[in-house]
């Protein structure tokens, strides 16, 4: 070998560590160590509450009124579900509240009639009772004239029979108190049972009336509209759910952390979440829930080496009026890292520090 070779042979060599040294040295100027100790990340994703629209009963969908993405306000009417079935079960049993209302009014006529029965009956024992006295008088009479011999025995005979009539006459007419006051009882009995049977029509009225209610879908609170699950003129059971719809005033990210940094985070703790889709801006947040359990980390959150440790999840969420400022911005799915700071005594860097759209 020349000696021009043995002074070439070694350039390539020294090509490529310089190379690397120039590489490294790029990746250490440029690259982001992050804000240093005190801080730690964790990868998530925004999520907001989601809630289904459903119907109560089974039926054919008649109109839906929003399209995906439109917001909504609580108590706005989203979807009408055909109410010709409800309205026709309506009409039923205002028609039996109508007829049980009637038979209230009869029973109430057949108490009043019961009660003159006994004021009827009542009155004759009376007259029985004044009867009865005058078949007495008129006997202690006779038996005093049959002892002086002015009246004959057949009249004291016919006397005593009148008294005996009486006293039969008056038990009699007490029986028939006892009976109408039997009767009064049995009216009033039938009057309860018609009135039941009017509470009973007018729940089931005050039911089909809720059902009817029921049947124009509405929002539960104020919302964004995600999916349609279903068409006009679909026929859906119980439950079937018409739309989705998203409750942006409730958004969170979800983002796991290691035993020593979840058992420092309590809840309120600050969080500050950075988009990818708006790395220019930073969120602020509080921690709302840690888990009292640790599970394996999700595949798409977390990489292959940290999927082997076991994560503790960790939920942020996101003000409410911040959110209310920014509803045409928020937007779920969106992927990101949520920064939680260990060392509350250190400060947020300035790369950390919130930092919102105007």
């Amino acid at each position: 070998m020349s000696l021009t070779d043995r002074i070439k042979r070694p350039w390539p060599l020294i090509l490529v560590v310089a190379v690397a040294i120039g590489a490294y040295g790029a990746w250490r100027w440029s690259g982001d160590d992050g804000p240093g100790p005190g801080f730690m990340q964790g990868n998530g994703r925004i999520e907001a509450t989601e809630i289904d629209i459903a119907t109560k009963l089974p039926g054919r969908v008649d109109q839906i009124l929003v399209n995906e993405g439109d917001f909504v306000k609580a108590g706005q009417t989203l979807a009408i579900m055909n109410p010709d079935s409800l309205r026709a079960q309506l009409e039923e049993a205002q028609a039996r509240q109508r007829q049980s209302g009637h038979a209230v009014t009869a029973a109430q006529a057949q108490v009043a009639l019961r009660e003159s029965d006994v004021a009827t009956a009542q009155a004759i024992v009376k007259q029985r009772e004044s009867d009865l006295f005058a078949a007495r008088q008129r006997l202690n009479r006779s038996q005093s004239l049959v002892r002086r011999g002015a009246a004959s025995q057949q009249e004291l005979d016919d006397d005593q029979a009148r008294l005996h009539s009486a006293e039969a006459g008056l038990a009699a007419a007490r029986a028939q108190v006892v009976s109408a006051r039997a009767g009064v009882s049995a009216a009033k009995a039938d009057q309860v049972g018609a009135e039941s049977a009017v509470a009973a029509v007018a729940a089931t009225v005050a039911r089909v009336q809720s059902d009817l209610e029921d049947s124009r879908l509405k929002a539960p609170r104020d919302g964004r509209i995600q999916l349609r699950v279903a068409q006009p003129g679909e026929v859906l059971g119980a439950g079937g759910r018409v739309l989705n719809m998203l409750d942006l005033a409730d958004v969170t990210m979800t983002f796991f952390m290691p035993e020593a940094v979840a058992g420092r985070l309590a809840i309120g703790s600050e969080v500050h979440i950075v988009l990818d889709a708006a790395p220019q801006y930073v969120i602020p947040a509080e921690v709302s829930f840690v888990a009292s359990q640790s599970q394996f980390t999700p595949k798409t959150v977390e990489t292959a080496s940290e999927r082997q440790k076991l994560m503790f999840r960790i939920k942020a969420r996101i003000p409410v009026d911040l959110l209310l400022k920014n509803l045409e911005q928020v937007k779920t799915g969106l992927p990101g890292v949520a920064w939680v700071r260990t060392d509350p005594a250190r400060p947020w860097p300035e790369s950390l520090t919130v930092r919102l759209p105007e």
